[in-house]
């Protein structure tokens, strides 16, 4: 296949959901006339043509998580824990944002098993040898796939305001590589996936070690020169830092198959604007001056 410009990789779950409390904390549901919520897949389409009208996309598809269970629970019984069950008027547009999305021309991708971080991860990697890549999301865990030909732009407040990473500018802000930050994952843990890390190892700390020593590796091997509280605390959880690496680094190789074919952006066609006034997508319609 001859190169193309650009291939936008979109976290359908992260726009999903973000998309979805902007609205419901003010109980803006946007009800269509049969009774279905839209308010989740409506702000997701916004999302995602203000995001092609910045990347300019010669290709775009759409990852997203196959149910809660994936082999990271199989690692970790704690892992996403504590995580709340979707609201109810969320639950129905899970399926509605796939169809939507489908008839817009977006390619959508799951693989049971695994998250859609896996997904982005082995599609990123695959696609390097042949076509750049720009990932959208809201979880910086996704920073770890930074490469030459992979940036990861993190959304911020309002609709087209993302925070841009490449190499640079990610090396500038953190003082690690993107791969090295899978250790600094493991090392401070995460909350909201639920896995603790170190205890008692935040950010600030997880960093400074890194930079100063590279790897886990390279800490465990410089043991002796850290401050005793310290060394206390990694001898004390050394298990769990291991575990927490695991859980932390995005899969590369899910088994899946990308047509690139079918990943062409063409623009908004007929049957864009019919699933948007058969599903009543007001705001949508408004925007696309239907």
């Amino acid at each position: 296949m001859e190169q193309k410009e650009n291939l936008l990789i979109v976290d359908g779950m992260a726009l999903l959901f973000r998309s979805f409390y902007a609205t419901s904390v003010t109980k803006q549901f946007m009800y269509n006339a049969s009774g279905t919520p839209t308010n989740a897949v409506q702000g997701m389409l916004r999302h995602l043509l203000a995001v092609i009208r910045q990347a300019k996309p010669s290709h775009t598809l759409i990852t997203w998580d196959m149910g809660a269970k994936t082999f990271r629970n199989e690692l970790f019984d704690g892992y996403k824990a504590n995580r709340t069950a979707p609201p109810d008027e969320m639950i129905p547009q899970f399926d509605l944002a796939k169809e939507v999305m489908e008839r817009f021309g977006f390619q959508n991708i799951g693989v049971a098993g695994y998250e859609a971080d896996d997904c982005i991860g082995t599609i990123s990697t695959r696609a390097a040898a042949f076509l750049p890549t720009t990932v959208l999301s809201g979880d910086k865990d996704l920073l770890q796939l930074i490469s030459k030909t992979n940036h990861v732009w993190i959304m911020q407040k309002g609709y087209g305001n993302y925070k841009r990473y490449d190499e640079a500018t990610f090396f500038a802000e953190m003082g690690i590589t993107p791969l090295q930050f899978i250790d600094a994952k493991a090392l401070m843990g995460d909350t909201s996936d639920g896995y603790p890390g170190v205890r008692g190892v935040g950010e600030k700390t997880a960093l400074k070690l890194i930079q100063d020593y590279e790897s886990i590796e390279g800490i465990l091997a410089h043991l002796d020169e850290l401050k005793p509280g310290i060394q206390k605390k990694i001898q004390e959880d050394l298990a769990m830092l291991e575990l927490s690496r695991k859980l932390a680094a995005i899969h590369t190789s899910v088994p899946l198959e990308v047509d690139y074919d079918q990943c062409l952006y063409r623009g908004i066609t007929n049957d864009s604007m019919d699933v948007v006034r058969e599903y009543g997508l007001k705001t949508v319609e408004r925007d696309l001056g239907l």
